[in-house]
C-alpha cells in the first residue's frame, strides 16, 4: 500500500509531465534538442506536512546566537572570545541580538572591534542601546567630523550608546563648550580620555583651579587641563597639591606647573613623592628644578632615573673623560634607552663599556621593597 507522502509526491511528479512539452523548450536556435526545465521541490517522507509546494521559498532562520553571530562577521576564534568574556551571550535572545548587531554594522563597527567592546563592557549588548537612538545619532553626527571618527570614539567607550542622553551627554558637552573647548579639542580628549563625559563636574572651586594655572583657551594645553581638572575629584587635587607644598612649593608655582605640564594631575601622590625624594636625597638637586625640568617626575624610578644617575656617579669614579653632569644629565635622563647606551657606554673601548654595561644592567635590578608581589589587574578601560 502506497503511503499518503509518496502518493502525493507521485501526483506532483504525474501532473507536471502531463504540460504540453512546448511550455518547457527552449527556442531551438539555441540547439539541436529542447532542454527540459523543471521546477525545484522538496519533500521528506517522515511525514505529510514537511512536504514543501513547488517553487515555495524556504527561509533559514539562525537557530541560536552562534549563528548570529557568524552571519554577521565573526570567526570562531572571535565567537569564543565573546562567550569567554560574556557567556550568557550563548543564550541571547535572536531577534534582539540581531537589531544590534545591525546598529553595530550601521555605525561602521565590525566584529574585531566588536570583541575589544565586549573585553572592556561584558554587558554592553544586555543594554538598550538602541534608546534615543535615532536623536543620540543625529546628535553625534554634528559633534564628531566622521563616521569614522564617531565609530573609533564608540569602541573607545561603547557607553556612549547606553549613556543617558539627556542628562548625562548633552549636558557634559555643553559644559565643556561653555568654558571654550573648542569642538576639535574635544573630540580629541573623547577619544583619549574616554570617560570625560559621566565623571565631568564644575564648580567654583575648580573653575577657580582653572584661572589659577594662568592657561588661556588659545594655548595648546587649555583643553588638557580643563578636562583633567573636570574628571578629578576635588578630594583628589587638593592631595596632589598639598603633597608638592612638602617640598616648598608655593600655591602659585603648583598651578603654573599644572598649566605648563597638566599630566601632572595624572600622577600618584606616591610617584611623585618618590621622585621628588631622590631628586633631593639622591641627585642633589634643589626642588625648583622640576619647575623647569617637570619631566623628572614623570620618569620612571626604577628603569630610567635611578640607574642611569648610578651610572653617572660610576663614571666619575672611574674618572673616565666623559662625564654625565650638569644640563648634560637632563638630557641623558631624557633619551632612549639605545640612544643613551650608545651617547654615554659603548662610546668607550670594549673592556670599559662591558664594565658599565654589567654595572648599568645590576642598577636597573634594583626593584622596590615587594614590588615583585604587586598586582596590577586591569579589566575594561584604564580611565
Amino acid at each position: 500500500m502506497i503511503s499518503k507522502a509518496n502518493a502525493v509526491v507521485h501526483t506532483k511528479f504525474r501532473i507536471l509531465f502531463s504540460v504540453p512539452q512546448h511550455l518547457f523548450s527552449f527556442p531551438r536556435i539555441w540547439g539541436s534538442k529542447p532542454l527540459i526545465f523543471f521546477t525545484s521541490t522538496t519533500y521528506s517522507t517522515k511525514s505529510l506536512t514537511q512536504v514543501e509546494t513547488a517553487g515555495e521559498e524556504v527561509l533559514v532562520h539562525p537557530k541560536d546566537s552562534i549563528e548570529v553571530f557568524r552571519k554577521w562577521g565573526c570567526s570562531d576564534n572571535e565567537i569564543s572570545k565573546l562567550f569567554i568574556r560574556r557567556p550568557s551571550l550563548r543564550n541571547a535572545n535572536i531577534t534582539q541580538l540581531q537589531s544590534k548587531l545591525n546598529i553595530l554594522s550601521g555605525l561602521g563597527i565590525g566584529a574585531p572591534d566588536l570583541v575589544k567592546i565586549i573585553h572592556c563592557r561584558p554587558r554592553f549588548l544586555s543594554c538598550r542601546i538602541n534608546h534615543c537612538f535615532d536623536e543620540r545619532l543625529e546628535f553625534f553626527k554634528t559633534l564628531f567630523v566622521s563616521g569614522d571618527v564617531l565609530a573609533k570614539a564608540i569602541v573607545r567607550n561603547p557607553s556612549l550608546l547606553t549613556y543617558d542622553f539627556h542628562n548625562t551627554i548633552k549636558p557634559a558637552i555643553a559644559l565643556y563648550e561653555e568654558i571654550g573647548v573648542c569642538k576639535k579639542d574635544l573630540i580629541s580628549m573623547l577619544l583619549s580620555r574616554p570617560t570625560i563625559i559621566p565623571r565631568t563636574s564644575f564648580g567654583d572651586e575648580k573653575m577657580e583651579y582653572i584661572r589659577k594655572t594662568g592657561i588661556s583657551k588659545e594655548s595648546k594645553m587649555f583643553k588638557y587641563v580643563v578636562t583633567l581638572i573636570g574628571i578629578s575629584r576635588h578630594e583628589t587635587i587638593r592631595k596632589k597639591v598639598a603633597n608638592l607644598e612638602k617640598f616648598g612649593f608655593s600655591d602659585d608655582e603648583i598651578f603654573n606647573l599644572f598649566g605648563r605640564s597638566p599630566l601632572l594631575l595624572t600622577l600618584s601622590v606616591d610617584k611623585v613623592q618618590r621622585n621628588m625624594t631622590f631628586i633631593l636625597g639622591m641627585m642633589k638637586l634643589p626642588a625648583s628644578v622640576v619647575l623647569q625640568y617637570p619631566f623628572l617626575l614623570y620618569s620612571n624610578l626604577e628603569a630610567v632615573l635611578r640607574p642611569r644617575v648610578l651610572l653617572a656617579q660610576k663614571i666619575d669614579d672611574m674618572g673616565l673623560e666623559l662625564q654625565i653632569k650638569g644640563l648634560k644629565m637632563m638630557s641623558a635622563l631624557r633619551m632612549t634607552e639605545k640612544r643613551f647606551l650608545e651617547a654615554f657606554v659603548k662610546c668607550h673601548p670594549n673592556n670599559i663599556a662591558d664594565e658599565l654595561i654589567e654595572f648599568y644592567t645590576s642598577a636597573k635590578g634594583i626593584k622596590r621593597l615587594a614590588e615583585a608581589s604587586k598586582k596590577n589587574n586591569h579589566m575594561g578601560f584604564p580611565f
